[in-house]
């Protein structure tokens, strides 16, 4: 299978990268980023673009997967109207190029509680996005919904706290649908999913994240 990633500099697309290239199963990985990701291997094409001039590159996000993990904080953002962009517009039009070029799976890094119903921006925005690419119909549609990611070495106040906290509650039998994992253990379930699961759309909650092997 040839796999195409966008979020490949984010710390679950970095570990996600790291085990398509590892896994036989890929014969390629293409990936889409700002910035180089400092990595060579004769299965990785790294394509440094401009998100915002995607139909100047379309003709390259070809392929049979597509992994989006593309996703930034409202603090790095600056706005609500720049993580949008980043979180829904970029994943969204890679999403509408990528089923034009007849890819025939799509695998989204969501988030628990996307609803695009929410009245919390975060969710909607998610849930916005998660229904948007349902309606394009591909062949396999597969929908994670992580609960708090434990990122190493994350500078990430908010999320280290959150995460301890969480895991309080946890070890005293509370709140078990909102258990932290690692970006690499999510990654491991991303690389697996397509291979994994049959055609359709499936979303996936913590417990079918837990068990999908």
């Amino acid at each position: 299978m040839k796999a195409i990633v966008i979020g490949a500099t984010g710390a679950t697309g970095k570990e996600l990268v790291e085990l398509l290239l590892e896994d036989s199963s890929y014969t390629s990985v293409s990936v889409f980023v700002r910035r180089p990701i400092g990595k060579s291997h004769n299965k990785l094409t790294e394509h440094i673009v401009d998100f915002s001039e995607i139909n100047q590159f379309a003709n390259l996000i070809t392929g049979d997967v597509f992994f989006s993990c593309l996703g930034t904080t409202l603090k790095v953002a600056g706005s609500k109207e720049n993580q949008w962009k980043i979180d829904f517009d970029i994943p969204a039009s890679f999403a509408d190029v990528a089923r034009k070029n007849e890819i025939k799976s799509l695998v989204l890094v969501s988030s628990y509680g996307a609803s695009a119903k929410s009245s919390v921006f975060y969710s909607k925005m998610k849930g916005e996005l998660e229904d948007y690419i349902a309606n394009l119909n591909f062949e396999q549609y597969l929908v994670f919904r992580p609960g708090p990611l434990i990122r190493e070495n994350t500078d990430r106040l908010g999320e280290k706290i959150s995460v301890k906290v969480i895991s309080f509650f946890n070890a005293i039998g509370l709140f078990k649908n909102l258990k932290p994992i690692s970006t690499a253990f999510l990654a491991e379930k991303l690389a697996i999913a397509p291979k994994k699961l049959p055609i359709g759309m499936a979303i996936l909650e913590l417990d079918a994240i837990l068990y999908l092997n």
